[in-house]
């Protein structure tokens, strides 16, 4: 970002060309791929991408039981949007939230037979749309180098607090 007419250019960091096109890329891909996928998830199935990722959380459970705490740090929301998203999917038949066997203040996330109809369904255009618009576009050392990405920022975020 450059800096705008009224502030002092020492007083902030601001991004070079080169980073600002790379920030700038970021942004337009993820933004893209998050679309591609709401619209794709939505033509084809009766679920939101925020569903979709709650369900394949539940489904690669050998039990399809998951904590809801762990539900929450695998998707790294807030506690609010997931306790919302759990309630309309509830409502919905998807899942069951269940009191902990373990902990009485915990909450289980079961899947149901409708939940697994359900991600089942849609798992098959989501993974055409994923690969169709990112996985095969990339060469081999690229998909290396998302990962390198990847794997560096995503702690980072963890360590400053803001994921």
């Amino acid at each position: 970002m450059s800096p705008p007419a009224s502030a002092e250019p020492a007083d902030v960091d601001w991004l070079s060309d080169e980073e600002q096109r790379v920030w700038r890329a970021f942004l337009a891909l993820s933004r893209g791929m998050a679309t591609a996928i709401d619209r794709q998830l939505t033509r084809d199935s009766s679920l939101s991408s925020s569903e979709y990722e709650v369900l394949v959380l539940l489904s690669e459970s050998p039990t399809g039981v998951v904590r809801s705490r762990d539900l929450l740090h695998g998707l790294g929301w807030e506690r609010s949007r997931l306790s919302h998203l759990l309630s309309r999917m509830a409502r919905r038949g998807l899942l069951e939230r269940l009191t902990c066997d373990t902990d009485a203040r915990g909450l289980d996330v079961r899947l149901t037979a409708e939940g697994r109809r359900a991600i089942e369904a849609a798992a098959p255009g989501h993974l055409e749309t994923v690969r169709a618009a990112l996985i095969d576009q990339l060469a081999p050392e690229e998909m290396d180098a998302l990962l390198s990405v990847a794997h560096k920022v995503l702690p980072r975020l963890r360590e400053l607090g803001l994921a």
